[in-house]
């Protein structure tokens, strides 16, 4: 949702910083709020991380163009209710779906999406990727700053013990590196 380039005089949108920690009985996704074109910024506190689901138990974020994280994002609160709330399921329909369907397969974004039970980073190429670690811990991160944020939360991960306190610390490094994330962290937790 950031850095744009210039392609038959369109422009594609890219960027961001989502991060998705699991431990210790609590999930939390955090991302930050900026939104660029080029070398500007359009808008510095977009939300990015939402609630999801008709009973708002799954949370999700997105990286890439807006416009196709709204479309998937209802395209997995259809899969929620059909599947009667189960986000691996309903995650794998939908990564099947976007692989297949001419018109999804067109669509830039990345999601982290997570209910109490699983935490998982979906892909255009029809992947549902669950992150390394054990039981007690997981950690995700996607977009143009996710690698430093899945760095320094992988760090912090062994001196702390709050999933929050691991993600928002994360997003913070990923600001101070990543040009196109800034530090308007919206955080949704479980």
């Amino acid at each position: 949702m950031t850095e744009s380039a210039q392609s038959h005089g369109t422009v594609q949108w890219h960027g961001t910083t989502i991060i998705g920690v699991k431990k210790g009985g609590q999930t939390v996704i955090a991302g930050d709020g900026q939104v660029s074109m080029g070398n500007t910024v359009m808008k510095p506190n977009a939300r990015k991380v939402r609630r999801i689901g008709k009973d708002d138990k799954v949370i999700a974020g997105f990286a890439g163009a807006t416009a196709d994280a709204f479309t998937l994002f209802e395209r997995l609160e259809k899969k929620l209710e059909q599947y009667s709330g189960q986000l691996l399921r309903a995650a794998v329909e939908l990564a099947k779906d976007w692989r297949t369907d001419k018109y999804l397969r067109n669509l830039e974004a990345l999601m982290i999406v997570a209910d109490k039970d699983a935490l998982l980073v979906l892909t255009g190429n029809g992947d549902v990727l669950e992150p390394d670690g054990n039981s007690d811990s997981q950690i995700a991160a996607i977009g143009s700053g996710g690698n430093y944020a899945l760095a320094a939360a992988r760090a912090l991960d062994a001196y702390e013990q709050d999933a929050e306190t691991i993600a928002t610390k994360a997003m913070a490094v990923a600001a101070e590196i990543c040009v196109f994330t800034n530090d308007s962290v919206t955080v949704e937790k479980i």
